[in-house]
């Protein structure tokens, strides 16, 4: 045993003592440049960066739309919530339609991807980018009857605030007390499409359901469709309707 172990030594120095030994050809160093207030200004690259900085502070600065009302995410029936969710189905609709793809029958976005709040007046575009930030695609969930039952189990069991369009939940004592899409009761041998965004799609906010579907992409950026949304109607008519009812949830003291 002793011998073999001396046999493995012996070929391991062999084998280090055929590699050709490295040289180092030589050694530059750089001195670290700190980004602080102190650096002199680069008026060439200034120059450079003005005109698109102007052109981009100008689209940012432009008036898209108007609201008589501050535009909020709070509460279970926000109206800005809602309003993100009614334009998510009505873009995921619009391109549907174009791409032969059956009806959307509603619409589920998440509430942490709304980031602020939008003043009561004009609403500019920045404004849209501030409120979401995300480079979030919408994309369809095509589910069957029997698989969408994990939506309102969810909302049952987490009684989250995530805004629905065309989507009514109520849950009083422990249960589903109501669950409507588009007005209807679920029917089991029926397959259905949800929008919804990938980020929830994939999984987000513990919405696994939607794995259980299959995913269509649309390439419909959220933002890009809100800004759209928001130019195409010039004052903002924010929705009033109720669609979750959480009965049974705890208030928070």
């Amino acid at each position: 045993m002793k011998n073999k172990f001396f046999g493995f030594g012996i070929i391991g120095l062999l084998l280090v003592g055929c590699k050709a030994p490295l040289n180092i050809a030589n050694i530059h160093t750089e001195k670290n440049i700190y980004i602080t207030d102190q650096l002199p200004e680069d008026k060439a690259m200034d120059a450079i960066i003005q005109p698109y900085k102007h052109e981009l502070e100008g689209q940012m600065n432009t008036k898209i739309s108007h609201t008589n009302v501050e535009l909020t995410k709070s509460g279970d029936n926000s109206n800005l919530g809602n309003l993100l969710a009614d334009y998510t189905f009505q873009g995921a609709d619009e391109w549907a339609k174009k791409n032969n793809i059956p009806p959307i029958d509603a619409a589920v976005i998440n509430i942490g991807g709304i980031r602020t709040i939008i003043p009561k007046g004009d609403i500019l575009a920045k404004q849209i980018y501030e409120v979401m930030p995300f480079e979030n695609e919408i994309v369809i969930i095509k589910i069957n009857g029997k698989e969408v039952e994990g939506l309102f189990d969810y909302y049952l069991k987490t009684k989250k605030n995530n805004p629905v369009s065309h989507l009514v939940i109520e849950t009083d004592n422990g249960s589903l007390s109501k669950k409507l899409i588009n007005g209807k009761s679920i029917e089991p041998n029926k397959t259905y499409y949800i929008a919804t965004s990938d980020y929830l799609a994939l999984g987000g906010d513990n919405m696994f359901f939607f794995g259980k579907g299959e995913m269509i992409s649309t390439g419909l950026k959220m933002r890009d469709l809100f800004l759209e949304k928001f130019k195409q109607n010039p004052e903002v008519s924010t929705p009033d309707d109720v669609r979750l009812i959480f009965k049974d949830k705890k208030v928070q003291e």
